[in-house]
This record gives C-alpha cells, sequence and structure tokens, in this order.
C-alpha cells in the first residue's frame, strides 16, 4: 500500500476525519430515527408525514455514503456499528413510538444538531485546507438547515 499524498496534512486529515466519524454518526442516528418514524406514524398528518420521512430517511441514506466514502478518502477506517454510532453521536435515540407532532419535533431538534456537528467539522476543514470535505459539509449544512424549517413549518 502506498502512503497518502493529498496535500492535506496528517495532523489535518486524521481530525477532520474524526470529526466527520462524528457527523456520520450523527446522520446515520437520524436516519434510523427517521426511518423509525416513518414506519410508526399515526394520526391526522399520518399521510404527510409518512412521505416526508420517507424523503428525509432516502436522502439521509446517501449522505451517510457519502460521508463514510470521504473518512477512507483521508485514508481512516469509518465506524459502521451501533456501538459505535452510539458512542460518537450526539443524538439521543427515542425508545418509545411519540405521537406525529413530536416525531416533527425530535427530528427538527436532530437535523438542528447536525448543522452544529457540521459547523465544526466545516471549522476543521478550512483549518486543514481541505476543500473537498468542506464542500461536503457546507453542502450537508444546507440540507439540514432547510429540512429543519421545513418540519419547523409543519408546526405553525
Amino acid at each position: 500500500m502506498t502512503t497518502i499524498d493529498i496535500g492535506i496534512k496528517q495532523e489535518h486529515r486524521l481530525a477532520i476525519a474524526e470529526g466527520l466519524k462524528r457527523l456520520l454518526a450523527d446522520s446515520y442516528t437520524l436516519y434510523l430515527q427517521t426511518h423509525n418514524f416513518h414506519w410508526n406514524v399515526t394520526g391526522p398528518l399520518f399521510r404527510e408525514l409518512h412521505l416526508m420521512f420517507e424523503e428525509h430517511y432516502t436522502e439521509l441514506a446517501v449522505a451517510v455514503d457519502d460521508i463514510a466514502e470521504r473518512i477512507r478518502t483521508l485514508d481512516v477506517v469509518a465506524p459502521g456499528t451501533y456501538k459505535a454510532f452510539a458512542e460518537l453521536s450526539s443524538i439521543r435515540e427515542v425508545d418509545d413510538v411519540p405521537s406525529g407532532e413530536q416525531m416533527v419535533d425530535y427530528l427538527t431538534k436532530g437535523h438542528e444538531q447536525v448543522v452544529k456537528t457540521a459547523r465544526e467539522v466545516l471549522r476543521l476543514a478550512q483549518e486543514g485546507g481541505d476543500e473537498s470535505t468542506a464542500a461536503l459539509v457546507s453542502d450537508r449544512m444546507r440540507i439540514h438547515e432547510k429540512t429543519a424549517w421545513m418540519l419547523r413549518a409543519t408546526r405553525k
């Protein structure tokens, strides 16, 4: 195997990858929560929320792959177990089946947390001169900010 030489210092690559691991864990936890809520939502907003949650978890499925592949591009092993994600994630699981309105509230907070985690990773990427990670994370922030806004709008 050859050594990696993509113009990013090793200490920056490792720090960025550690941040991306947290972003991956938050994103995967949010994916699972969204998929769970999609399966279990009931009530007068069933159809609207069921379809919206499906859109969200489908988008998140692609995102977790993109984030994991970026970690690998930086020559670091991507986490891939529930245990690892639970240790790394800032998003806590929901044990019960909340109402549709509570699901929206949980998911709004989840998307906002992903934005906060992404901001931390963006700072690391900028400090390390890693434009590729910065672009990926910036795109993720935009998507999660918009999704949180749309979720909040359903509660007005």
